[in-house]
């Protein structure tokens, strides 16, 4: 069988690759290209557009990058056609793969969405765009398959990924060597571009008063240049594409919302969550989002509490930044309450195994 998948994300070339890893061991025929990243690349996948040329994140930023964006859209559409694959699997990146979706059942093509677009969040008149485009709808939380099933998504939700790839992960640990034997405090300032500029002078100024009783590495990613991680003046260490690796030896971070929140509370960091955007995309993005959303990170949401602090925006300075930290950075009540709700997270997410058991479903409704 063909496969074509879109990843536009690092979080969803992870994904990716662990999908098109179980679907090849299922699928001995498989031929499978798209998007991704490294990642998938390392899995075989011909991967026909890197992650490095889409991340554009905000509202204001997708406005500015409008040309390349639609350029995207017809290379795409061009390669699908191309490679005439038996399905088309979707992953997360939902302001584009939602457009992919409509334009590929409009050809007929059998439509796979995995990582499911989060509208519960904002934008549920797309749950009818779903509906009407997606054949088959894979989740990865929780309560998304309550959710869509009250609008009749054909919905299987079979866990969360992440812990499969955690837990390959600490069965094949590799060592890090840095400077000093100080407990770890961690910077996670993001993927993309906008975020690593916002977050990172942030991060160091903060994390600052700490370098006496802890060293302080900063998780870079190669997607990026790394001039931009500007570390002049402190006394920082860069730890290059090795996120878990540094969670695993991490005693507490600052974390920027999105995946890496989940990850940080699988490996049981402790952490403050940080967020900061473009002011007009974040006005625009609170009076699309429900009333009844209340967090914006992934260990936040899937419990339905704040189990870690969110400074969001102009709540996100380095005051309040050092104030939360002192309540997690030492043995206390507030460190050991959100370790024992990372756990309750752990049990909630189904177990491991979930890429293998959506790669067999998406074979059997390829095959058929």
């Amino acid at each position: 069988m063909k496969y074509f998948i879109i990843a536009g994300e690092a979080s969803g070339d992870l994904h990716g690759s662990n999908l098109t890893k179980q679907i090849a061991l299922l699928d001995l025929d498989a031929e499978i290209c798209g998007w991704g990243g490294d990642k998938m690349i390392a899995q075989k996948v011909e991967v026909k557009k890197h992650i490095r040329e889409l991340a554009f994140m905000g509202f204001v930023e997708v406005l500015m990058n409008l040309k390349t964006i639609m350029r995207n859209f017809k290379l795409c559409k061009q390669q699908i056609l191309e490679f005439k694959p038996d399905a088309l699997i979707l992953i997360d990146y939902p302001g584009f793969n939602l457009r992919m979706a409509a334009w590929a059942k409009e050809q007929n093509l059998k439509v796979i969405y995995y990582i499911s677009p989060q509208v519960w969040a904002w934008k549920k008149s797309r749950v009818k765009k779903i509906r009407r485009d997606v054949d088959f709808l894979f989740p990865i939380l929780p309560f998304e398959q309550e959710f869509y099933q009250k609008y009749d998504v054909e919905t299987e939700y079979y866990g969360h990924p992440l812990i499969d790839a955690i837990e390959e992960f600490k069965n094949n640990p590799s060592k890090i060597d840095l400077p000093t034997d100080k407990p770890v405090l961690a910077l996670l300032p993001g993927s993309r571009k906008q975020e690593l500029k916002r977050m990172l002078p942030l991060m160091l100024q903060a994390s600052a008063k700490y370098k006496s009783t802890h060293q302080i590495v900063v998780g870079a990613v190669s997607l990026l240049p790394q001039e931009l991680y500007n570390i002049t003046g402190y006394d920082v260490t860069l730890l290059t594409d090795q996120s878990y690796n540094l969670f695993s030896i991490a005693k507490v971070a600052f974390v920027k919302s999105g995946t890496s929140t989940l990850e940080a509370a699988l490996f049981r960091v402790p952490q403050v969550i940080c967020y900061k955007a473009n002011a007009i995309s974040v006005w625009i993005a609170r009076r699309l989002v429900g009333k009844n959303i209340k967090y914006i990170s992934l260990a936040n949401l899937i419990v339905g509490k704040e189990i870690c602090t969110e400074l969001i925006q102009s709540k996100l300075n380095v005051t309040n930044m050092t104030n939360e930290m002192d309540k997690i950075i030492s043995p206390s009540p507030t460190r050991e309450k959100m370790l024992s709700e990372y756990d309750l997270l752990y049990k909630q997410l189904g177990g491991a195994g979930a890429p293998a058991r959506v790669a067999k479903r998406i074979v059997e409704i390829c095959k058929k």
